[in-house]
């Protein structure tokens, strides 16, 4: 495990890049970098891009919308979120995010403890030099995703048997 005792600095467009469907996340700060204790990424989320109605075993998630509107369900409410809105949804919760409008939105997500960077460097399409559109997430990538995530402590709700 590396802590930064200098800190870390992180400037824009650098980071770990990955493509989840559509969506772009960069994490600006990992677990070895945060003795575990938080991920931190910056996600932007393509129209009609966004998560599965999920809840995660291990962490508390935090949403920070910087730009753009992004729709929540967290529990059994629906909210819509705009630039400078905060969201927080404990571990446990179920939750997920929608972008239903037709311009891309930006926000910050940040998870406590860290390990969320993990199944997504896992199940998500890296980005090694040019950021491009990503495409939509196939079968054998839902698959893909199905499989890794109880490893993480992530229950995926299917679709077809949402609560």
């Amino acid at each position: 495990m590396t802590i930064h005792q200098d800190g870390l600095f992180v400037q824009s467009g650098q980071g770990r890049s990955y493509y989840f469907g559509q969506d772009l996340y960069t994490f600006k700060a990992i677990g070895e970098e945060t003795g575990e204790a938080y991920a931190l990424c910056e996600a932007i989320v393509a129209p009609q891009g966004g998560s599965p109605l999920h809840r995660h075993t291990r962490e508390n998630e935090s949403f920070y919308v910087q730009d753009g509107e992004i729709e929540f369900q967290l529990g059994d409410r629906t909210l819509v979120a705009t630039a400078g809105t905060f969201l927080y949804s404990p571990k446990g919760q179920l939750h997920r995010f929608t972008n239903t409008t037709a311009t891309p939105a930006k926000m910050l997500i940040w998870v406590t403890p860290a390990g969320f960077e993990k199944f997504m460097a896992e199940v998500s399409k890296a980005v090694n030099d040019q950021i491009t559109l990503g495409a939509s997430l196939s079968p054998e990538d839902l698959d893909k995703i199905l499989t890794a995530a109880p490893k993480y402590g992530i229950e995926i709700i299917p679709p077809s048997s949402e609560q």
